[in-house]
C-alpha cells in the first residue's frame, strides 16, 4: 500500500520473480537480488520470507534503515537481538558476554569489547539454528549496513552450514556493492526487472487510480512501482485542485513524494554524472557527441556510470535515452535557473538543427524580445510544415512569452495558433494553457472560439466533461455562421462518442452543414456530410453512401479538422465494412504519409487501427501486429486516449498474438472507456473480451460479455451489423451454453438485416453460427452441409481467418455426430489457414482436442452432450459440488441441476460415482 509517506505495495508482476528467488535459495543457498530504489525488492524479500515461515524455517530478518550505516555494529546488533533466547544458551560465557555487551550498548565505545568472542558467537549462533530447523536469513537494504557488521557477517556466513540460506537485497547508491562479499563469490544475482504496462495498469486500478492513466506513468516511471504510484498520486491530487478528472494527456506532475523517489533514484550517480545527466535532460535528442560539444569533455564514462545505476540506455549510436520519463523533468526542476540557462546556452551552441538552436537560445534567457520572438515563431512554422504538431505549440507558447507587451496582438495570435497546434497533436495540457492565456487577454470572441475548439480537439475521446466548453464556444460563435459550424461539427461527434446517440449527432452534422455552406466553407461542408454518412450507416440508412459521395465531390484540400473526419477516410472505412480489403488497403497507404505530414497523432492513430483491422480481416496478422503496436507506442507518446489503442491491441493479440494478452488489452481498454464515457470504444473492448472468452471456452463469460455489447448497441441505435460483428459470437456463446433457441432467435433477426443491406460477410459469420445452431438442435447433415458452404464463402471473399474458425466449428460438428475422420481433416485444413496466417492463438486452439476428450478418450457412443453439458460433467467428476459448478459456469444452482438431470438420462448414470466411471470408460 502506498501513504503520502509509506512505501508502495509492489508485489505486482513479481510473482514469476519470486519463485525464481525462492528456486536459487534452494539450489544455491544464497541469492543477491538487486534493482534501483522503488523496484519492489522488499515485497519480494517479505514473500520470500512468508514462504519459509510456512514451512516452518526460521526466519531471521534484518532491514537497516540509512542512519544506520553510520553506527558501528548497530546492524549486528538487530540481527541478534532478533535471535530466540534459547539459541543463546550453549554459548560460551566470553561469547555470551560479548552478544550482551552488543544487544545493549550498540552505541557505546567499541575499544575493550572482544570481538573474536563477538565473531564466533555468531558463527554459533547460526549453527544451533540450523541444527533444529533450516534457516533463512534475510538482509534487506543491505546497502546501509554499517561497515563493522558487514564484516562480521561476512566472516560468520562463511563458515555457517548448508542448512542456512541466506537472501541479500541491495540497492546500490555510489556505494561499494556489499552483496557479493556477503553472500561469497560467483553467487546468482537477480535483478528486479521493471514493471511493464499491464503490470503498472493493474497497480493503479489496485490503488483507486485511472487505469487510462497507465501508458503515460509506464513510460514516466519506467516501470518502477514506487516511482509510478507516486506520479499517479500526484496526478490525481493535481486533477483534484483544479477540480477536474485527471486527463490523459497531462503533464506528469514530478513533485511530492515523486519527486522525492525520483531523486533517490538519481542519487545513484555521482556528482559529475548529474551534471551530464542535466544536460541530457535539456536536450531534445542527447546523444555523446552532443554531450561532449556541450562542454562534457567525460560524458562517455559519466552515461556508463548512469547506465548502471539504471538511469539511462545508451545505444550503439551514442544516443542517450533516459529509463524513465519523471528522471529527466526531476533534474531539470531541482537544477536551479542559473544551471539551466548555462545549459541550454551550451547546448544552443552544440546542436545541428536550426529549430532546437532557436528553441534553447530562448529557454537560456527569461526577458522579451522581439527579435528572438520572431524567431521562435519561424521555428515554429517549420515545425508544423515538418509534420511536429506538438514541437510547434511549444515552440509558439515560448514565442509568446518573449514578446514584449507593446507587440499585444502578435502575442495573441503566437498563443491562439499554438492552442490550434496543441490541439492537432492530442496535447490537452499545452492546449488548455494556452487556452488560459487566450481568454486572460482581449480576445476577439473568433480567437477566443478557436482556443476553445483546440481544448476540445485535443481531448481526444473524453469528450464527455467539456460541457461547459462547448456551451462557451456556442456563445461566442454567435453571428459567425463558419464558427458556429465549427462548434456544431464537434458537438455531432461528442454526441456520437460520449452521449452515444447516431440520432443527435447526425441532427447536429446537418446543422453544421448548413451553417458551413451559409458561410462559405465547403471543407467544414465536406465534414458534416461525412458525419452524416457515417451515422447514417449505423443507423442502416441505405441512402448514406449517396451522403458520402456528395461530400467526396466537394473540394478535399488540407483538411483543417482532421483527415480522421474527412470523406476519403470514412470511405476507406465503408470499405473495410465491406470486405473490400484491397481497396482499403489501397487507400490507407496513401492516406498514411499525408497524415504523418500533418501533424496529427490522432489521425495517424486512425489510419494504423484501420490498417490493423484490414490486415486482420485479410489473414496477415503479423503485419497487423506491428501496425497495432506502432498505434499503441503512438498512443503513449503523444497522450492520446488510450482506449481505442488498448481495443486494437487487444485484437491483434486475438487473432495473432495470446488470449492471455489479448484479454489483458481488453479489460484495461474497458476500464479507460469507462472512465472517459466513450460508449463506441466500450462496446468494441467488450466485444473483443467476449471473442476471448469464447474461443477459451468460458462460453457463460462470454454471453454475459456479448449481452453487455449488444445492450450498448441498441443504446446506441446501431443498425448495420457490419461495423461491429458481435452478433455471430453472441450466438456462438449462446450454443456452447446451452441456449439453441435463443440464439437462434437472434441469428434470424440480425439475418434479416443483414441481408436486406447487402452485408455478404455479416451473411456468413451467422451462417457459422446457425450452422452450430443446427447442430445443437439436432439436425447434424443440415449443419455440416451449412459449414461446409459458410467455409466456401468465406475462402471466395477472401476472409481466411473467418474460414478457419468455421472449419473449426465443422470439426467440432463432426466429432459430436463421432465422424472423427472429417473431425480430424476440417482441424489439420484450419489448422493450415491459421497457420498461414500467422494467428498463432488460433492455430493452438486447431491442435487442442475436444472438450469431450479426456486423456485421449472420448465420451461414450451414446453420449450427445452439448459444450455446456460437456463443462458441467468434467467439472462435477473432478469433485464439484453444484454450488461450485454454478459459480464457475456463471449458472443458476438451478440450472445446474436442471443440466445435470439431462446428463444423466444421456449416459444413462444415476449418481456422480457412475458419471465418473461413463467419462472414463472409453
Amino acid at each position: 500500500m502506498v501513504a503520502a509517506t509509506g512505501h508502495a505495495d509492489t508485489s505486482v508482476g513479481h510473482g514469476e520473480l519470486i519463485k525464481a528467488v525462492d528456486r536459487a535459495l534452494t539450489t544455491h543457498g544464497r541469492a543477491l537480488l538487486t534493482g534501483p530504489a522503488g523496484a519492489g525488492k522488499t515485497e519480494v524479500v517479505r514473500a520470500v520470507a512468508a514462504a519459509a515461515e510456512k514451512r516452518r524455517e526460521t526466519v531471521l530478518c534484518l532491514a537497516p534503515e540509512a542512519a544506520d550505516q553510520w553506527i558501528p555494529e548497530a546492524s549486528a546488533a538487530a540481527l541478534l537481538a532478533s535471535v530466540p533466547c534459547g539459541a543463546l544458551e550453549q554459548l560460551s560465557g566470553p561469547q555470551r558476554t560479548a552478544i550482551a555487551l552488543l544487544r545493549r550498548e550498540a552505541d557505546a565505545p567499541r575499544a575493550g569489547r572482544d570481538h573474536i568472542a563477538l565473531r564466533l558467537a555468531v558463527v554459533e549462533v547460526l549453527r544451533t539454528l540450523a541444527a533444529r530447523q533450516p534457516v533463512l536469513l534475510v538482509l534487506d537494504n543491505a546497502q546501509w549496513l554499517d561497515a563493522e557488521s558487514t564484516d562480521l557477517l561476512r566472516f560468520a556466513l562463511r563458515l555457517t552450514p548448508p542448512r542456512v540460506r541466506v537472501l541479500v537485497a541491495e540497492c546500490v547508491q555510489g556505494g561499494v556493492p556489499v552483496g557479493e562479499p556477503l553472500c561469497g563469490p560467483g553467487v546468482l544475482a537477480i535483478r528486479v526487472p521493471p514493471l511493464g504496462a499491464d503490470e503498472v495498469a493493474e497497480l493503479l486500478l489496485q490503488h483507486g487510480l485511472p487505469a487510462r492513466l497507465a501508458g503515460r506513468i509506464h513510460q514516466a516511471s519506467g516501470g518502477n512501482p514506487r516511482l509510478a504510484l507516486a506520479l499517479g498520486h500526484s496526478l490525481a491530487e493535481a486533477a483534484e485542485a483544479r477540480d477536474s478528472s485527471a486527463h490523459h494527456a497531462d503533464t506528469l506532475p514530478v513533485s511530492g513524494q515523486a519527486r522525492e523517489v525520483a531523486r533517490r533514484l538519481l542519487a545513484a550517480a555521482p556528482a559529475p554524472a548529474r551534471r551530464t545527466l542535466l544536460l541530457a535532460a535539456l536536450a531534445t535528442r542527447p546523444t555523446i557527441s552532443l554531450l561532449r560539444r556541450a562542454g562534457r569533455p567525460d560524458a562517455e564514462t559519466e552515461l556508463a556510470e548512469a547506465e548502471r545505476a539504471a538511469l539511462v540506455r545508451v545505444g550503439e549510436d551514442g544516443t542517450v535515452e533516459f529509463t524513465a520519463g519523471a528522471l529527466p523533468t526531476a533534474l531539470a526542476a531541482d537544477a536551479g535557473w542559473p544551471e539551466r540557462a548555462a545549459g541550454h546556452a551550451a547546448l544552443a551552441a552544440a546542436v545541428d538543427d536550426p529549430v532546437q538552436a532557436v528553441r534553447h537560445r530562448a529557454l537560456a534567457v527569461d526577458t522579451p524580445d522581439q527579435w528572438l520572438a520572431t524567431e521562435i515563431t519561424e521555428a515554429a512554422a517549420a515545425c508544423r510544415r515538418r509534420g511536429q504538431r506538438a514541437l510547434a505549440a511549444e515552440l509558439g507558447l515560448l514565442a509568446a512569452e518573449r514578446t514584449p507587451s507593446w507587440l499585444a496582438g502578435e502575442e495573441l495570435a503566437r498563443l491562439v495558433t499554438a492552442a490550434e497546434d496543441a490541439g492537432w497533436a492530442g496535447r490537452a495540457d499545452l492546449a488548455r494553457r494556452a487556452t488560459r492565456a487566450v481568454l486572460a487577454r482581449d480576445a476577439s470572441p473568433a480567437d477566443r472560439v478557436r482556443a476553445r475548439l483546440a481544448v476540445i480537439d485535443a481531448a481526444g475521446q473524453a469528450l464527455g466533461a467539456l460541457d461547459e466548453t462547448f456551451a462557451h464556444a456556442m456563445d461566442e460563435a454567435a453571428g459567425d455562421p463558419s464558427l458556429q459550424a465549427a462548434v456544431q461539427l464537434r458537438i455531432a461527434w461528442k454526441h456520437n462518442l460520449s452521449d452515444g446517440d447516431p440520432v443527435r449527432s447526425r441532427d447536429a452534422a446537418a446543422r453544421a452543414g448548413a451553417l458551413a455552406a451559409l458561410g462559405g466553407d465547403q471543407v467544414a461542408e465536406a465534414m458534416a456530410l461525412t458525419v452524416r454518412a457515417r451515422m447514417g450507416r449505423i443507423l442502416g440508412d441505405p441512402g448514406a453512401e449517396a451522403i458520402l459521395a456528395e461530400a467526396l465531390a466537394l473540394p478535399a484540400p488540407e483538411v483543417p479538422l482532421g483527415m480522421r473526419n474527412a470523406p476519403q477516410y470514412l470511405a476507406v472505412r465503408h470499405a473495410l465494412f465491406d470486405d473490400g480489403l484491397d481497396d482499403a488497403r489501397r487507400q490507407l497507404m496513401v492516406l498514411l504519409p499525408a497524415v504523418q505530414r500533418t501533424g496529427s497523432a490522432e489521425d495517424v492513430f486512425e489510419v494504423l487501427r484501420s490498417l490493423t483491422e484490414v490486415e486482420l480481416r485479410s489473414g496477415r496478422c503479423e503485419a497487423a501486429s506491428a501496425h497495432a503496436r506502432r498505434a499503441l507506442d503512438l498512443t503513449i507518446d503523444a497522450g492520446l486516449s488510450p482506449g481505442p489503442a488498448w481495443y486494437v491491441a487487444a485484437m491483434a493479440e486475438a487473432m495473432g498474438g495470446s488470449f492471455a494478452r489479448a484479454e489483458g488489452y481488453a479489460r484495461r481498454g474497458i476500464q479507460a472507456s469507462q472512465e472517459e464515457h466513450d460508449q463506441v470504444f466500450l462496446s468494441r473492448s467488450l466485444h473483443a473480451l467476449g471473442l476471448v472468452e469464447l474461443a477459451t471456452g468460458e462460453a457463460a463469460k462470454a454471453v454475459a460479455t456479448l449481452r453487455r455489447v449488444a445492450e450498448l448497441e441498441a443504446a446506441q441505435q446501431v443498425v448495420d451489423p457490419s461495423i461491429l460483428r458481435w452478433h455471430g459470437e453472441l450466438a456462438e456463446a449462446l450454443i456452447a451454453a446451452d441456449a439453441p433457441d435463443e440464439a437462434a432467435r437472434l441469428l434470424a433477426s440480425v439475418r434479416t438485416v443483414a441481408v436486406g443491406l447487402g452485408r455478404t460477410g455479416v451473411v456468413a459469420a451467422l451462417d457459422r453460427a446457425r450452422g452450430l445452431c443446427l447442430s445443437a438442435q439436432g439436425d447434424a447433415d443440415a449443419a455440416v452441409h451449412l459449414l461446409e458452404t459458410t467455409a466456401q464463402r468465406f475462402d471466395a471473399l477472401q476472409l481466411p481467418l473467418e474460414r478457419g474458425r468455421t472449419l473449426l466449428a465443422l470439426a467440432r460438428v463432426e466429432r459430436r455426430r463421432r465422424r472423427r475422420a472429417p473431425a480430424r481433416a476440417a482441424l489439420r485444413a484450419a489448422a493450415e489457414v491459421f497457420d498461414r496466417a500467422g494467428a498463432t492463438p488460433w492455430t493452438e486452439l486447431a491442435g487442442e482436442p475436444a472438450p469431450g476428450e479426456i486423456a485421449g478418450a472420448q465420451l461414450p457412443a451414446a453420449a450427445t452432450l452439448t459444450d455446456a453439458e460437456t463443462r458441467l460433467a468434467l467439472l462435477v467428476s473432478q469433485g464439484a459440488s453444484n454450488q461450485e459448478a454454478a459459480a464457475k459456469l456463471f449458472l443458476s444452482v438451478k440450472t445446474v441441476e436442471a443440466r445435470l438431470t439431462r446428463i444423466y438420462q444421456k449416459l444413462d448414470v444415476r449418481s456422480r460415482a457412475q458419471l465418473v466411471t461413463a467419462l472414463r470408460t472409453r
